[in-house]
């Protein structure tokens, strides 16, 4: 049985104390009035790179008076053509006129300043609350498809993966704690806490209000507040569900006398909950994510996140597995298991690519306002991220994991899985970030340590869930041909050569 070490103890606890202290400093530095937010603005650094929004405005503000102080000298020209009567009388009446149309320019630009400068306080405030949203989803993501991916290989009646089910069913544990912290950020957000979600703004569905939004009021059938949250602790229940249900049985099976029967109503769950995660995941995400962006949608969104996820949580299995197999707790895993995980991680981030390319190709090419504009922001403000994440999800795993040799070699695997997890939390990022915080985001101290906040609590309840259980799951009926999966393929290539 695999004892949680006192070291690991101590430095997953270690991360959660550091990224909630870090979380705590991110609220803290948060500005409370939209005077301190403009003050915030105009100390930061306006040449980093992150499309500076108060900068944008002064620069067409300055435009806009140039243009203006352009036409008044152009009307003085012409006037100095006329008689003196008409001179002076144009003067007085240019006078009243320029000095009319200062005043409403005046009331006008001080008034779009004042919006600016809200629209600028509420970016800032949400920054805290985007990144651990960030974190929360990435690790409640890993968790929920490292489910899905074990549901798969129950219902496809696997051989390969058996001796890989503690290590999956560990990982799953990860799921409880990240949704009770999600029903707490859904509540927190419900009660209008944070201003994550722009649907979710005052006067928003009121015809009366100057806030009044006629696109989302379209969507009001889907996008009001109780059914959101329904639907969201739905999710949630029925996620958890399977997983405790599954994982209690699976333990079963290796003490039951009638394996077999418990094995078949396993694999029947399996099913259900599959069907259950493709509805259920897909709405997830609209709710979530694609939500943040109100005005925008996608048929293809739901996915894509599954595939940027999906990859996430093979890449985890391979590291746990790795570092399990590295300590002697699955003498069972051999390199022929690692290869196939590594095939996984490659031929998923050639699917999320895939993805990408179909979702942003097709925009891109029919040029349609409305979905432009998802990538319009990002493009701009999140050009550097945007770009170098092509090269992390695609570029850099094939590159090094499309030789079959490389496969088998655990540190060629945690190479490029560092940097597969790194790519798509960065995808991740780009998909929350610019509908809440739009060019006022940085990469500073709340992201990373919302980031070791949530590595924290992973680490803790994984490795204490896989402490719990025997690492090999004795009553599968499919064990033997876990255990064997590299021999056979060794007298299979050898009656090969042997033919030869």
């Amino acid at each position: 049985m695999y004892q949680f070490s006192g070291k690991l103890k101590m430095f997953s606890i270690a991360l959660i104390v550091l990224g909630a202290l870090g979380i705590g400093l991110g609220f803290y530095n948060a500005p409370s009035t939209v005077e301190e937010a403009m003050e915030m603005v105009a100390s930061s650094d306006h040449g980093d790179g992150h499309g500076d929004e108060t900068s944008h405005g002064s620069a067409s503000k300055e435009e806009h008076s140039s243009q203006s102080h352009t036409n008044e000298n152009h009307s003085s020209e012409t006037h100095k053509t006329e008689d003196v009567h008409s001179e002076n009388h144009n003067e007085a009446s240019k006078d009243a006129h320029v000095t009319g149309g200062h005043a409403d320019e005046a009331t006008h630009g001080e008034h779009h300043d004042d919006a600016h400068a809200e629209h600028v306080f509420h970016q800032l405030q949400n920054r805290p609350w985007s990144a651990v949203y960030v974190a929360l989803l990435f690790f409640l993501g890993i968790s929920l498809l490292v489910l899905a991916f074990y549901a798969i290989q129950r219902v496809a009646q696997a051989g390969w993966s058996i001796v890989l089910f503690r290590v999956m069913e560990a990982i799953t544990a990860n799921l409880v704690p990240t949704s009770i912290i999600m029903l707490i950020i859904i509540a927190l957000t419900a009660t209008h806490f944070n201003h994550l979600f722009a649907w979710m703004g005052e006067g928003v569905f009121d015809k009366t209000s100057e806030n009044f939004d006629p696109i989302v009021y379209g969507k009001r059938g889907w996008l009001n507040v109780p059914w959101w949250v329904i639907r969201s602790v739905f999710y949630l229940l029925v996620w958890n569900a399977y997983r405790m249900l599954i994982r209690k049985n699976s333990i079963k099976e290796d003490t039951v006398n009638d394996g077999y029967k418990l094995y078949k109503k396993n694999y029947n769950m399996s099913v259900v909950f599959l069907f259950l995660f493709m509805i259920t995941e897909s709405m997830a995400v609209w709710d979530w994510i694609m939500g943040l962006d109100p005005h925008w949608f996608s048929t293809l969104f739901g996915w894509y996140v599954l595939a940027t996820l999906l990859v996430s949580a093979i890449t985890v299995i391979a590291f746990v597995t790795i570092y399990l197999r590295s300590k002697g707790y699955l003498p069972k895993v051999n390199d022929s298991h690692i290869h196939d995980l590594a095939k996984f991680m490659f031929g998923f981030s050639v699917f999320w690519t895939y993805l990408w390319f179909a979702q942003f190709m097709l925009i891109w090419y029919a040029d349609i306002p409305e979905e432009t504009t998802y990538f319009v922001l990002r493009f701009t403000e999140y050009k550097t991220l945007f770009l170098s994440m092509l090269v992390m999800n695609f570029v850099f795993p094939i590159l090094l994991l499309i030789n079959s040799d490389f496969k088998s070699r655990p540190w060629f695997v945690v190479i490029g899985g560092i940097v597969i997890l790194a790519g798509h939390y960065v995808d991740l990022f780009i998909m929350i970030m610019p509908g809440t915080v739009g060019g006022s985001w940085s990469f500073g101290i709340p992201e990373i340590s919302a980031t070791f906040f949530f590595l924290g609590i992973f680490i803790y309840t994984v490795f204490s869930a896989f402490a719990k259980a025997d690492p090999i799951p004795k009553g599968n009926p499919f064990l033997h041909e876990s255990e064997h999966f590299h021999y056979f393929n060794i007298e299979h290539h050898s009656e090969e050569d042997n033919q030869h």
